[in-house]
């Protein structure tokens, strides 16, 4: 149990991972902050905040338009902000924010080539999840 004057660490802290994966899609999309902005009509400000893990309970709205411009799944996003999220049998298998940004997009047989080795390297390795 955590005590009052002790941090949370960030693996536990949702709005943080948040964060990483909204920084991880826009660099993957090459896109400035800036550019996100334009297109999202949310303040560059405001982006920057979000991917420091400044802000602790972004708008669904906000979420709405980042998952769209990034083609990634709004209910990850969601999760990934601490929001409750459908937990049913029912619902669609969600595979992460970065998976779904990865797949919204093909990738050229020597980027495949490359996931693949990547991968088969780094599933090889002692401790991998």
């Amino acid at each position: 149990m955590d005590t009052p004057n002790q941090p949370i660490p960030a693996t536990r802290v949702p709005f943080k991972r948040l964060g990483r994966d909204l920084r991880q899609l826009r660099e993957l999309r090459q896109a400035t902050l800036r550019q996100v902005a334009e297109a999202t009509e949310i303040s560059a400000a405001y982006l920057l905040k979000l991917e420091r893990g400044d802000v602790q309970s972004p708008s669904p709205h906000v979420l709405r338009r980042l998952a769209t411009y990034f083609g990634v799944s709004y209910l990850d996003l969601m999760d990934l902000a601490g929001y409750p999220v459908t937990d049913s049998d029912s619902a669609p298998q969600r595979h992460g924010v970065l998976a779904s940004a990865l797949a919204a997009e093909p990738l050229s047989e020597s980027e495949e080539r490359a996931m693949t080795a990547f991968l088969l390297t780094l599933r090889s390795q002692p401790g991998s999840e």
